[in-house]
């Protein structure tokens, strides 16, 4: 940024004493027919051309350079600060919002930079110009000093305008952002029930709102570009009829009439260049703005106490669901949104309420609880590779732990192989192989509790009776709290809690439930009344 200002401003100041030299040229050579005085001004000309040539050439240079460094600062802070949200990332922020920070708010934050180099020589520019209109006639430097204020407060409103107007585009384009990925992730979910057509016409709607919000930035930032070219040129006759009128009453000599019109007409650059960098620091407020927001996103915290040193309760206080080690819980939920968000609570996804022992999840080092409690979900993300190394997540490959995984998810049928390549996000794989090999990698991992939810909902009944059956036995003396409205894992459960509203109606075996809780047995076989016969 300082080398930007101090390229920018010597290029200015460059531009700014041309005229000046050119009129010493008109007055000392040209006017008086000397050739042997006219030379060394015609070379003094020649010689500040050329700097000022190669001083552009720089301060284009270090501008550049200062915009993409902004830029993809700006990026690597936005891509760690991802990486320390991990899988709490979807959770707090749409997958539109942090597309159009990357494609969008970075490089208009990085144009806002201008404010810094070339903004900072433009402010310099009409002070050294209006030093030497000083020099040259005092009233012409008082009105090019009382015009640039002026200026000021003729395009000031309108920035403002832009910047509220920009503010609710933003929001909005972050919205549309997000619709569209989310359409782009289920596209073949609506190639299969005949939905495409649906979510485009709310796309076009939506989008066709964000167009309307854009014209509402157009429209002062329109009269933005206009004012900031017309302006100065408005300004620069203004001051070229004063000087005239000076020169025809004797006021002024023909080469100094030549050098207020250069002097002025230089002055249009960096009248322009100011009026600009007021409309990129608009914009580039409102896209710091939701890059701030997004960094100001709580990540897992690395410091903090420890956890209980032994295998203890996790308990949630605002459901009331407990899950005890060495205990496979089963969890039931009328509404299943609710059991999602006691996992996330568990899990210390977000700031809770919720205890490990006697101890508050939200006080304990993440680092810590990450190493001990898995939250497996359904839509974990699959990254490319082999199947050894999918299942192996962290760890280092071993065969057999990658196998004996495998067969407790009764994964078998995509294993034959455990160097077969899987596409990013198990594209490869059918919904219910991806199931199981989600369930594989968590059920490799071996935490010492693991939280999961619905990790059977896209197999038959014959292989979730399967998977039911080896779970419990593989999770055996490990804790275990799986949210489901299976039955064949229900049956297995130690214990079943049954939550109605968000809080825990009811604890029991899924025998003791189904006999003493009408509002159980009805979520659970309306659910499910393909295995009421298991039931």
């Amino acid at each position: 940024m300082a080398l930007g200002a101090l390229f920018g401003s010597l290029w200015f100041v460059s531009l700014a004493l041309t005229p000046y030299l050119i009129s010493q040229a008109v007055d000392r050579g040209l006017g008086p027919r000397d050739l042997s005085a006219l030379l060394p001004w015609v070379a003094a000309v020649l010689i500040l051309g050329v700097a000022s040539a190669g001083l552009g050439i720089m301060r284009h240079r270090s501008m550049t350079k200062l915009r993409l460094k902004a830029a993809l600062l700006t990026v690597d802070m936005v891509m760690t600060h991802a990486t320390r949200l991990g899988s709490a990332l979807p959770r707090r922020v749409t997958a539109g919002e942090v597309v159009t920070i990357g494609i969008s708010d970075v490089w208009t934050i990085g144009r806002a930079m201008n404010v810094g180099g070339v903004g900072v020589a433009a402010t310099l520019a009409c002070l050294v110009v209006a030093t030497l209109l000083f020099r040259t006639s005092p009233p012409l430097a008082v009105v090019v000093l009382i015009g640039v204020p002026v200026f000021a407060l003729i395009v000031g409103p309108l920035l403002g305008r832009t910047q509220k107007a920009g503010a609710r585009y933003r929001q909005a384009q972050g919205e549309l952002n997000a619709r569209l990925v989310d359409v782009l992730g289920g596209l073949r979910i609506l190639n299969g029930l005949g939905g495409k057509e649906t979510h485009l016409r709310r796309y076009e709607g939506q989008s066709a709102r964000v167009r309307e919000l854009g014209y509402r930035v157009g429209l002062p930032a329109g009269w933005i570009g206009a004012l900031g070219d017309g302006l100065p040129l408005v300004f620069l006759g203004v001051v070229t009829w004063l000087a005239a009128r000076l020169t025809a009453a004797g006021s002024l000599t023909v080469g100094e009439l030549i050098a207020v019109y250069g002097y002025t007409a230089m002055l249009v650059i960096p009248v322009n260049v100011l009026i600009f960098c007021g409309f990129d620091i608009t914009h580039g407020l409102v896209a710091a703005r939701r890059v701030t927001e997004f960094l100001r996103l709580p990540a897992d915290d690395p410091s903090g106490v420890s956890p209980p040193d032994e295998p203890a309760v996790l308990h949630d206080p605002v459901s009331g669901v407990s899950a005890a080690p060495g205990r496979f819980t089963a969890l039931v939920a009328d509404n299943p949104s609710d059991a999602v968000a006691v996992i996330d609570r568990l899990g210390s996804y977000g700031v809770s309420a919720a205890s490990w022992g006697s101890v508050l999840l939200s006080d304990i080092a993440q680092p810590l609880v990450r190493s001990r409690i898995l939250v497996a979900e359904n839509d974990a993300a699959l990254f490319a590779g082999s199947l050894r190394e999918i299942v192996a997540g962290r760890d280092e490959p071993d065969d057999d732990r990658v196998r004996a995984a495998i067969g407790v998810a009764v994964a078998g049928d995509i294993a034959a192989d455990l160097a077969r390549p899987v596409d990013w996000g198990g594209r490869n794989l059918s919904g219910g192989q991806r199931q199981r090999l989600r369930l594989a990698r968590a059920l490799h991992a071996d935490p010492e509790m693991l939280l999961a939810v619905e990790p059977t909902s896209a197999v038959d009944a014959q292989t979730e009776a399967a998977i039911a059956e080896r779970l419990v036995a593989a999770r055996a003396g490990r804790g275990t709290l799986v949210a489901t409205t299976s039955p064949v894992l229900l049956a297995r459960a130690d214990e079943v809690v049954h939550l109605v509203g968000g809080q825990v109606a009811g604890c029991g075996t899924h025998a003791g439930l189904l006999a003493g809780s009408p509002g159980y047995r009805a979520l659970v076989t309306r659910v499910f009344d393909a295995f009421e016969g298991d039931v």
